[in-house]
């Protein structure tokens, strides 16, 4: 299927900078805001238009993401919606209200739904206290489109999960796979919209971020006790 041009002007500088994207740039690769300001000369705010796309599922890292980038570089990743087509460039919630960020806010339960940070509580290791905010998550669909829905997320969640979609189908398809017992269970921790996890799945998730030598050193423990 041909593209438009990304030199159109009548297209709006956020879908001619998605079209330069895929088609000047190319993903996997680096641009730099005065790369951006050339190809779009005397338009305002070009840069903010580029970072616009992410709203979209658009994975664009800067060197908080990619600690192999420059300053002044990013590195365009993965493209998300085709925002050129028709129905495809809105985003919504683009000016999201007062209200309607308490809504969200409220029914996620005032925690971050990655991470499950709530606001104010501090990072562990760190002396760092989470921030909340209202972002956008591509949602895939069982038909194979994509729906961009609103969640509560903390900023280092936000930073981190830039470009992340979810597959609503994939997780219907497992719910639906589940025995009785275990549908049960996973009622029980929605209706509680928690989980208790046990003494050893803590240890577990902390053994994981663990560097190698410590991780081997953990095993050589557990050798030793059986």
């Amino acid at each position: 299927m041909d593209l438009p041009s990304w030199q159109d002007e009548k297209l709006g500088t956020m879908k001619r900078s998605a079209l330069w994207l895929v088609t000047v740039v190319g993903e996997g690769n680096v641009f730099t805001k005065e790369d951006v300001k050339e190809a779009f000369p005397g338009v305002s705010q070009a840069d903010r238009r580029v970072r616009d796309l992410r709203d979209h599922g658009w994975q664009i890292d800067t060197n908080r993401e990619d600690a192999s980038l420059g300053q002044h570089e990013q590195r365009f990743v993965r493209q998300g919606a085709p925002v050129w087509e028709p129905g495809k460039g809105s985003r919504p919630g683009s000016s999201i209200t007062q209200t309607q960020r308490r809504e969200v806010l409220a029914r996620d339960g005032h925690f971050c739904r990655s991470c499950g940070i709530a606001p104010g509580e501090i990072y562990a290791g760190t002396y760092e206290s989470a921030q909340l905010d209202i972002a956008r998550r591509v949602v895939r669909q069982p038909d194979g489109s994509e729906a961009v829905e609103l969640v509560a997320e903390c900023n280092r969640c936000r930073v981190g999960g830039r470009g992340k979609a979810v597959d609503f189908g994939e997780v219907l398809a497992g719910v639906e796979n589940l025995s009785g017992m275990e549908r049960r269970m996973l009622t029980d921790w929605i209706d509680q919209d928690r989980r208790e996890f046990s003494r050893v799945e803590l240890i577990w998730a902390d053994y994981r971020t663990l560097p190698e030598e410590s991780r081997a050193r953990i095993r050589k423990a557990l050798e030793s006790n059986d």
